[in-house]
């Protein structure tokens, strides 16, 4: 097949998606009218954001705060009342909350208080920000300095980690089971993770994606990065179409894509740079993947936020580095914590130093 008909494929391919997701978007709106009263009663599939006096949630299509306490956690069935206030609900009461008993929300619980005992406050919420894509312990002070410095999603698991998980995963596997279970095995393992980390946008694409990599090796099919895209996007938009005005959904496709297409033309333009040459590989990589994937994201930062630092380049390439180690160490190290927290701890404390020098890096560029 030729590369001209693989592109005219994947261009009907999108124009097909993208109908069939307007179609699919405009029958999933709830049949609720401003001023009616309601009760919402849902699981909470993506975990509360917590701020200094109250707790952000979106059930059922539309958004409210809480009081702070009692704390709501991922996982937790709550009953709400409140009013229809556009896609808002205002004068939002929390009627009944029953705490999950699911071993795999339990084990997300777990790990973070195997972290906050182990480590100092913002410390321990990077720490659980790249393992289990855990937003809750970060401060409001912590939290301004990562969207400043252009680090903030970082400390949401995302491509890198599941990336990660599933390297670890096959790396182990092959040594026990045949390639293809193996591969399977490794798929469950993805989606295990997800559910684990939280239903948030880019943690999903990532699942979506290595899923579908995993798959084309199973079947012996070329895995085509573009397809796998839109394919991810579609399948996501299709199960929650919300997510089209997502935030962390746009710019996770955004990074990707442009990641696709600029990766290669950034690498050399690098390795043209003498100076840049003489950086250790791991900077290197580090610059080559902030700057192609910045190169798509800059346009929706300042679209949606109204400003963009400049700098953020730098406060990435000096971080980065840090994350896949934090990422391993730190879910062995949680792992570990919820059999013998002693030993949990010493693993933890081998990350310190360099979860420190993130958060001094960003403080720095925050």
């Amino acid at each position: 097949m030729t590369k001209n008909t693989n592109g005219t494929k994947t261009i009907y391919l999108t124009l097909i998606a993208i109908a069939v997701i307007i179609v699919r978007y405009s029958t999933s709106r709830p049949n609720y009218n401003s001023g009616d009263r309601i009760k919402i009663t849902a699981i909470v599939r993506s975990e509360p954001v917590n701020y200094d006096n109250s707790q952000y949630l979106k059930l059922a299509g539309l958004k409210f705060y809480l009081p702070l306490y009692p704390g709501i956690s991922y996982g937790d069935k709550v009953v709400v009342e409140g009013i229809v206030d556009g896609d808002k609900l205002s004068q939002p009461a929390l009627k009944e909350i029953v705490a999950t008993k699911a071993v795999i929300y339990k084990t997300r619980s777990k790990l973070l208080e195997v972290y906050n005992r182990s480590l100092p406050t913002n410390e321990s919420a990077l720490v659980a920000g790249v393992t289990i894509g855990s937003k809750s312990g970060i401060s409001s002070e912590f939290w301004e300095s990562l969207r400043r410095s252009g680090t903030a999603h970082v400390v949401v698991a995302s491509g890198m980690n599941v990336t990660l998980v599933a390297g670890f995963l096959l790396a182990m596997c092959l040594s026990l089971v045949k390639r293809k279970n193996a591969i399977l095995i490794v798929i469950l393992g993805i989606w295990i993770y997800a559910v684990i980390c939280g239903f948030d946008a880019p943690i999903v694409r990532a699942a979506i994606m290595g899923s579908i990599g995993f798959l084309a090796q199973l079947t012996g099919r070329l895995n085509q990065t573009i397809r796998a895209v839109i394919y991810s996007a579609f399948i996501m938009l299709f199960v929650v179409p919300d997510w089209i005005f997502d935030v962390g959904f746009i710019l996770s496709f955004t990074a990707t894509l442009s990641l696709v297409v600029f990766t290669k033309k950034v690498k050399d333009f690098v390795e043209k740079i003498k100076l840049i040459n003489k950086l250790p590989e791991l900077f290197k990589e580090s610059l080559i993947t902030t700057t192609s994937a910045q190169i798509g994201v800059i346009p929706v930062l300042y679209f949606t936020f109204g400003s963009y630092n400049p700098l953020s380049i730098a406060a990435n390439v000096l971080t980065l580095w840090t994350i896949p180690i934090i990422t391993i160490v730190g879910f062995i190290g949680g792992i570990f914590g919820m059999l013998y927290y002693p030993f949990g701890q010493a693993v933890l404390l081998l990350i310190y130093p360099l979860a420190k020098y993130f958060t001094g890096i960003v403080g720095f560029f925050g």
